[in-house]
């Protein structure tokens, strides 16, 4: 049990003396949902723009010319990240089916779209442009509502 008092300095020394909680320690299998804009052109990585466009990676620059129209941007495949297979109450089933105790989806990578309606990702989240949903409190309320299974979050701070 961690108590509410305990106080963490910014520090690693700090921070890696947390203790990892009973659930996690002991869980068998966990699920990282890694799942965002980048898994439009689904090419390389999710660091697909930095590759593109941050170190002008000649794999990811070839891969644009040939797919995609000269003046192409990342922000173009934020549309096309239309989600139509997504339906949280079917992943739940399947993951807990798995027997998977903890289930992280990342809500925004280093790109900057969110998967929920952000007001400070204005026009750059899941709910204005793509999906037109709140993917992240979908999944969290089916899961919540339908397992035992622990629902975490990664939310990137590093932006490109």
């Amino acid at each position: 049990t961690i108590s509410s008092a305990t106080h963490y300095s910014p520090n690693w020394a700090s921070l890696d003396a947390r203790p990892l909680p009973g659930w996690y320690d002991d869980s068998k299998i966990g699920i990282f949902l890694h799942w965002g804009v980048f898994s439009v052109p689904s090419y390389i990585d999710e660091w697909f723009w930095w590759h593109w466009k941050g170190e002008k990676n000649v794999k990811a620059t070839m891969f644009m010319e040939e797919n995609y129209k000269p003046d192409f941007t990342y922000a173009d495949f934020a549309p096309q990240f239309k989600t139509e297979f997504y339906d949280p109450d079917r992943w739940t089933d399947i993951f807990n089916a798995s027997g998977a105790k903890y289930i992280v989806l990342v809500t925004k990578h280093h790109e900057g779209f969110t998967n929920w309606p952000s007001k400070y990702a204005w026009n750059w989240n899941a709910m204005d442009v793509g999906p037109n949903r709140d993917l992240v409190g979908e999944l969290a309320n089916a899961i919540r509502a339908k397992t035992d299974i622990h629902f975490g979050i990664y939310h990137s701070l590093f932006e490109w």
